[in-house]
This record gives C-alpha cells, sequence and structure tokens, in this order.
C-alpha cells in the first residue's frame, strides 16, 4: 500500500478527538485502503490489536449485521477495555446505522471512523443525531502528483505521463493494469456500472435508467459549460433521444449523481456581491477515466478534460469552487478558503491572440486585488500579462 500522506495525516491530526470521522467518496477512491493504512499506523504507534475494531460491510462475513440494533450489539460486544478505535467501511449498508453509531459515541470510550460511497452517509438525519459532532473527509482520485508517485515515475517525458493520466484517470487500482489498455477499460466500464447500479439506481429505486444513462452522457459531454435540467430536457426531447422528459425528474437524477460522488456541481457566483446564482451551474466528472469511459476513448476531448482536471486539483487542495460571473464574462473558477481567493482561468492555449485576449478580459473585469491566474498548456509564453500569471498546468499539478 502506498501511503497517501493528505488524507491519512487528516486522520492523525483528529485522532482521540470527540468527533466522528466520516470519510467521503466515489467508489473505488482509496477509502478502504486508507482506513487499512490507518489501522496500520495506530497499530504502529501503541495501540493494541484488540482493541481496534475494523468492519467491512462489503464482505459477505457481516451479512447477519442487518440494521442498527445487530452493529449495536456487535461492536458492543467486542469491545475492549481502555479505548477502541472502531474503523466502519462503507457502514450505509447497514439499515438505520447511524442510530448505533450515536449510541456507541455516548456509551463507551471509543474513536469512530465510518466510510460511504454516497452523500446520503451525511443525511440530515446523521447531521441532527451527531449535532457538529463529526468531521467530514471528502477523498477523490489521485492526482497527477500522486499518479506519478504510484507509478514511481520520475518527471522524465512528463508530457507524456499526463496524457497518460488524462486518458486512464486517478483510480489508484489503474496503476497496476495501465500497461494492458483492454483490462483498464474493462476496470473502468466495471466500475462506472457499479456505482451507477448501486449507489445511483438500486439505492434510489430508479425506474427509468435509459434517461439517467442519457443524463450522464450529457453531463459528460457538456463539462465547463452551463448545464440546466431544462436545458437536458429541451435537448433529449427536441433530438427524441427519450420518449418524455421533464425538468423536475431530470434535477432529481442530477442530485443523486451528486450524492454518489459520479459528479460534482459548482455554482456560479456573483463576483461582486457574492450571491450564488440559482441558474446555470457546471458539472464535473470525478474522473477522468470514468468520463473517457462513458463518451469513448476515441473522443477523448482534451480541453474540456484538462478544465476537469483543474477543479477536482482545486477541491483537492481544499478550496470551495464556484463558477464566476462579472459583468458580461465569466470566469472559470472562484477557488476560496479561509485564507485567500483565487482567480483561475482555464485554456488549453492562449497563443491564438483573440483567445489570449478573452481569457484576459475576463479576469481583468474583476476589480479586486486577488490573484488572478490563467491556466494553459502552452509552455513558451509570457508568464504575466499586467499582473495576471500564466501557468503551465502541469506545472500547477506539480505544485505541493
Amino acid at each position: 500500500m502506498i501511503p497517501r500522506e493528505k488524507y491519512l495525516n487528516k486522520l492523525i491530526d483528529s485522532k482521540d478527538t470527540e468527533f466522528i470521522k466520516v470519510i467521503t467518496g466515489v467508489r473505488r477512491s482509496g477509502k478502504s485502503t486508507l482506513l487499512l493504512m490507518y489501522k496500520d499506523y495506530l497499530l504502529n504507534n501503541g495501540v493494541d490489536e484488540k482493541n481496534i475494531i475494523h468492519i467491512n460491510f462489503e464482505s459477505a462475513i457481516y451479512d447477519d449485521i442487518k440494521d442498527y440494533k445487530d452493529l449495536y450489539k456487535k461492536i458492543k460486544d467486542t469491545l475492549s477495555k481502555d479505548k477502541n478505535y472502531i474503523l466502519l467501511d462503507e457502514v450505509q449498508n447497514v439499515d438505520k446505522w447511524e442510530k448505533a453509531i450515536n449510541s456507541l459515541n455516548i456509551d463507551f470510550d471509543v474513536d469512530i471512523y465510518i466510510t460511504g460511497s454516497n452523500a446520503y452517509l451525511l443525511s440530515s438525519e446523521l447531521a441532527t443525531l451527531l449535532s457538529g459532532r463529526y468531521i467530514e473527509i471528502k477523498m477523490y482520485t489521485l492526482s497527477f502528483n500522486e499518479y506519478l508517485k504510484f507509478n514511481n515515475y520520475d518527471n522524465t517525458n512528463i508530457e507524456e505521463k499526463f496524457n497518460e493520466y488524462l486518458k486512464n484517470g486517478g483510480l489508484p487500482a489503474i496503476t497496476h493494469i495501465k500497461e494492458k489498455q483492454d483490462l483498464v477499460m474493462t476496470y473502468l466500464n466495471d466500475i462506472y456500472n457499479t456505482i451507477v447500479k448501486k449507489d445511483v439506481i438500486e439505492r434510489n429505486g430508479i425506474k427509468d435508467i435509459a434517461l439517467l444513462e442519457n443524463i450522464i452522457k450529457y453531463v459528460s459531454s457538456n463539462i465547463g459549460s452551463s448545464i440546466s435540467a431544462n436545458k437536458i430536457s429541451d435537448y433529449l426531447n427536441s433530438n427524441k433521444i427519450v420518449e418524455k422528459s421533464n425538468h423536475q425528474t431530470i434535477d432529481n437524477y442530477l442530485k443523486m449523481l451528486e450524492n454518489a460522488f459520479i459528479v460534482y456541481k459548482a455554482d456560479r457566483r456573483d463576483v461582486k456581491s457574492k450571491s450564488i446564482l440559482k441558474t446555470l451551474g457546471k458539472y464535473y466528472i470525478a474522473d477522468s477515466g470514468i468520463r473517457n469511459i462513458i463518451l469513448g476513448f476515441r473522443n477523448i476531448d482534451e480541453g474540456h478534460l484538462l478544465e476537469n482536471i483543474v477543479y477536482l486539483e482545486l477541491l483537492r487542495r481544499g478550496y470551495k469552487v464556484n463558477i464566476g460571473k462579472t459583468l458580461d464574462y465569466e470566469v472559470d473558477f472562484i477557488a476560496e478558503n479561509v485564507n485567500e481567493i483565487k482567480y483561475y482561468q482555464v485554456s488549453q492555449s492562449i497563443m491564438d491572440e483573440k483567445v489570449r485576449e478573452r481569457e484576459i478580459r475576463s479576469l481583468e473585469s474583476i476589480d479586486d486585488n486577488y490573484e488572478k491566474i490563467i491556466l494553459t498548456m502552452d509552455k513558451s509564453i509570457n508568464r504575466d500579462f499586467n499582473g495576471i500569471k500564466v501557468i503551465n498546468i502541469i506545472d500547477f499539478l506539480l505544485e505541493e
């Protein structure tokens, strides 16, 4: 197991606090492996194995744990003296599991860590029960930096390695089979089908599977474009792709896809007033490899994928990310954390003068002094335009 220090350190930093640690993210992004790494950390730092309770609910061994009562009894009967560390993987498979978690946290000296592949894990019911006594750790697929590390790559022929990353995506298991493209495609297809089947269709009791699949294809084809349920409905109906669709059903399906972490929505925000605009957000796919398997590897659109990769990278770095609206212009990303705000434009190339002027104009329309950056695949170009930085995308991704 190759450590993913950023996530592991978050668990270590929150060890023995009162908070329940909730690790969320798309399937196969590494949550289960993270729990195993954390278990190793505990064992290597003086915690006796009998004080660690580790259950993976995707294993048939635990099929007898059906509901919160079974879960509470199982853990209660397993607890040892002194402090116990409870590590529960894919706990949403247990009916009303949150009641058991809340009771265990109250009744015993325990430190609890749970993972899940669906945002319902942090539903209003759980949030109410725990009333702020949890920390969410959002886990994403491999960054480009991590992809290099997992493959023992150095920085030679870096563009070639980046193109490989664009194509295959960042699911950790891909790094073991990347030399066999047929296996990569089979694996990505299986993961995609599992996410859609288990975390969307079965979880929500979806009947119109054809409509769902067409929504996924539409979103995947329109990364970086403003999307609304009405726009999707009009497109599907006018092109007679489905018999009939309505915007409310489509809006519900989009939320279900968000909850399964297969897509992320970036809201539009007015730069000046800082208010969120209710219409025409943008959607991004959890992983470029998954996006390529949805649309086909022959239809790789590097421009859209670059924007997708930058969006995910900003999330990994802890930013809240919105689309910026200012006057008649749009800024690809407003990235904000407690310490700073940055504005980003993403363009495959700005060598063309008209393209360069368009990207600069959007950033210059913002009348504050926060950092403004254009990210591009260009190499030999002026690195500063009136205070606007120009950074190569690969260089940006390689930053620590």
